[in-house]
């Protein structure tokens, strides 16, 4: 069988600065693919592309010792390799590089090494986190790589371990993705790492005098820290027939797993709502051959997120898919196997998706006290108004740095990011969350990218042609630009989020100095 040689030169050889591109040279060492990669402290070499979904970090951006990712922003340490920043958890292989004459010569790869120093507080010795969602898990996998060697307990509401949530509504909803890339890590990796993960486990109390979670059917358990990652839970449509077999909801791999049965003998679905959920589960329902109709109230889809002009555009992706749209309408009943609208039209249908949004679960934390402000109240930190209580994910709200305002995003690595800095700051590290919010949809083969946050903007600016898939958008807040949305400007959406980090900084210096 012929072999087939890596792509670029032969790094053991050295390479001359001229070589690089954009600071970066793809090559080889003993058959297998080396990016070498000009950073502030020197040159290195680490693995060609993300831990998380094979992006090609050639594309990435280089910020001072690390490399970010260009699809979803994942963050690595060009020095170890080791992934800093949700959503890639697991490190690159890294290489020893040698400057000889001018050249850069690649030899023995590095042992796998993770954060070098702890910030554990030798007085937390038992930490309970309740949720096994995206911060619930990042936060656990973060206490363990900060070496943190006391009791791990993660109380989760789901049947399944932590999985890739973002891929439910999308490549494997289509059938395009196996199961197997679903779990974040394999369940063994919880039984190694000493994580004890109870799932379909439901917590009914919290005792924060006492510092103990009260478990149904289980007893309590106690904390010396306590993280709440308790996520959000689908709206369910209140019409009659809502609760018929044939409804579904999308929030869970059971879930998931329920449409797909549902989708192997059905011939036509209704999508409400036409949002995130929405949209990509229409997708990923007209790629298995199904008829698709969305029922939403609004004129435009995504408008209130987007804007006109991409919202248009979105519906006419969609349209060329073959989707039909019910727009400005509400559905009045779906009972009998019919869908029935607000202003009189009827539609048999095989299969129904609700994704009209979703709710914050707030019930352990109101019940324990915590302040509540549409969302858990918590400080830059991440901590509530309880001392030793973090909040992250779905249901924080936080000071935002980057719009100046107490924001609650439903975002998938934003959870990831705020479990991990909750992760630190559980163990005395002070470190203020600053990551600038950021998600990605996908519509068939059309990834947007958008980062930021704004609720509402004087103007967009668009560079580039929408309708042809190749598109930058700024959205503009009093001058300012408080998000951007791409298509395939991957690199730019990328620039855009280390520019708004860097403006936040640059305004903290000054409140410091004026100080």
């Amino acid at each position: 069988m012929e072999q087939t040689i890596p792509a670029g030169p032969d790094l053991t050889l050295g390479v001359g600065p001229e070589a690089f591109a954009d600071g970066k040279l793809l090559g080889h060492v003993g058959g297998e693919e080396v990016l070498l990669v000009q950073g502030r402290g020197g040159v290195f070499a680490v693995g060609p592309y993300c831990s998380h979904y094979h992006a090609p970090l050639a594309e990435g951006v280089v910020v001072e010792n690390s490399i970010r990712c260009p699809w979803h922003h994942a963050c690595f340490d060009l020095r170890s390799g080791e992934a800093t920043c949700a959503p890639a958890f697991s490190a690159l292989d890294a290489w020893h590089v040698e400057e000889r004459g001018g050249r850069f010569f690649v030899f023995a790869k590095k042992k796998a090494r993770t954060i070098a120093q702890s910030a554990a507080n030798s007085s937390v010795k038992n930490i309970v986190i309740i949720g096994g969602g995206a911060a619930g898990f990042a936060a656990a996998e973060m206490l363990r790589r900060l070496k943190f060697s006391g009791r791990i307990t993660v109380l989760s509401s789901e049947a399944s371990a932590p999985v890739d949530r973002p891929n439910l509504s999308k490549d494997y909803l289509a059938g395009t993705a196996p199961e197997e890339w679903l779990p974040l890590r394999p369940e063994s990796y919880y039984l190694d790492a000493d994580i004890q993960l109870h799932l379909q486990t439901e917590v009914i109390r919290i005792d924060t005098a006492e510092q103990r979670v009260f478990v149904k059917n289980r007893g309590s358990l106690s904390y010396d820290r306590l993280l709440l990652a308790t996520g959000a839970e689908p709206v369910r449509l209140e019409v009659p027939g809502a609760s018929e077999p044939y409804v579904h909801v999308l929030r869970s791999l059971a879930d998931c797993r329920a449409i797909i049965r549902a989708a192997k003998d059905a011939r036509r679905a209704f999508v409400i709502g036409a949002s995130f959920i929405g949209l990509e589960t229409a997708a990923a329902l007209r790629a298995r051959g199904l008829e698709v109709h969305v029922v939403a109230p609004e004129k435009r889809p995504m408008a209130r997120i987007f804007g006109a002009e991409m919202a248009d555009a979105i519906r006419a992706l969609h349209e060329e898919h073959g989707v039909v749209f019910h727009l400005g309408q509400n559905v009045a009943s779906l009972a009998g196997g019919m869908v029935k609208l607000a202003n009189g039209e009827s539609f048999a249908t095989d299969l129904v998706i609700v994704g009209i949004g979703v709710r914050p679960r707030l019930a352990l934390a109101e019940q324990a006290g915590i302040a509540i402000n549409h969302g858990v109240t918590v400080n830059q930190f991440l901590e509530t108004s309880v001392p030793g209580i973090f909040a992250a994910g779905d249901i924080a709200r936080w000071p935002d740095p980057h719009s100046n305002e107490n924001i609650r995003a439903e975002h998938w690595v934003v959870a990831q990011r705020q479990g991990q800095v909750a992760a630190m700051n559980m163990l005395g590290a002070r470190k203020a969350f600053e990551a600038v919010p950021y998600f990605w949809s996908q519509h068939y083969d059309i990834p947007i990218n958008y980062v930021g946050h704004a609720e509402e903007w004087d103007d967009v600016e668009i560079e580039g042609d929408i309708r042809a898939k190749d598109c930058l958008l700024r959205y503009r807040k009093d001058g300012r630009i408080c998000a951007v949305a791409s298509i395939f400007r991957d690199t730019a959406n990328l620039q855009a989020e280390i520019e708004m980090e860097r403006n936040t900084a640059a305004k903290q210096v000054l409140r410091i100095r004026a100080v």
